[in-house]
């Protein structure tokens, strides 16, 4: 028979406990004495009681990093931060009953929740360090970055937390790639806005005009041909001196 890591036993014992005597009846002595362990190996594992809940958020959140930083320019920063979503919902698809069963403790310990709200909130610090990397140099560039990585972890999230809802019943991974290809249908590569209008073309505009022509009008024309209405009347006026002149 294996053995099973230790690591993993303080983790097993952990969960086996937490449904009869609650997270906060639990204690690190009552972890260590199920799994035969001393106080001292639980430590050197877990720093404290949280994080045996969370187990391997800090490995994750590690690789996210290396992830992204080895990322080419040439490569969509939007497609890559999508990615690296993906990498962390791993954590909970490959075991379900023991993300369920987080989740609904963490719905129910204060405590637990705050440690889950800072966990995340590092993973979107890292996708926006990321992203700003990429959009340096071009307009709000620190305000593009913050969004679009909120918006790729709120998207994630809200997939992953419909289907911890439901017991974990259905295709979490379908569920989180169509809401965040909703995110990247909402952002070009550049992290302007989807559907957003080009920019026009710089157009060259020569005008002539006497000499003795008085400012005030070499104004009015000038506007009026920089203006869309104004470039339209004038392909009118010039239309019909065509048909006069032919």
């Amino acid at each position: 028979m294996t053995k099973v890591p230790m690591r993993d036993a303080l983790i097993e014992a952990a969960f086996a406990l937490f449904p009869d005597r609650g997270y906060d009846g639990t204690t690190v002595d009552d972890i260590v004495a199920r799994a035969g362990v001393g106080r001292r190996s639980f430590f050197r594992y877990f720093p404290t009681k949280e994080d045996v809940v969370f187990p391997d958020h800090e490995h994750s959140l590690t690789e996210m990093r290396e992830f992204l930083e080895a990322a080419r320019d040439d490569e969509d920063p939007i497609a890559k931060v999508c990615d690296a979503a993906r990498m962390v919902l791993g954590l909970y698809a490959d075991k379900p009953a023991f993300s369920v069963q987080r989740y609904r403790m963490t719905r129910q310990v204060p405590g637990l929740r705050a440690y889950e709200l800072s966990v995340v909130r590092r993973y979107q610090q890292a996708l926006a360090t990321y992203l700003r990397a990429r959009f340096a140099g071009s307009p709000q560039s620190t305000l593009r970055a913050d969004v679009i990585s909120a918006s790729v972890v709120a998207a994630h999230n809200h997939a992953l937390r419909s289907w911890l809802r439901a017991d974990g019943d259905g295709d979490v991974w379908a569920a989180v790639d169509e809401a965040l290809d909703l995110v990247r249908s909402a952002w070009h590569p550049d992290g302007s806005p989807a559907g957003a209008a080009a920019p026009e073309p710089d157009d060259v505009v020569v005008f002539v005009a006497r000499r003795s022509t008085p400012m005030w009008r070499v104004v009015r024309d000038v506007e009026a041909a920089l203006t869309p209405a104004g470039r339209a009347e004038e392909s009118g006026q010039a239309a019909d001196l065509a048909d006069r002149t032919a």
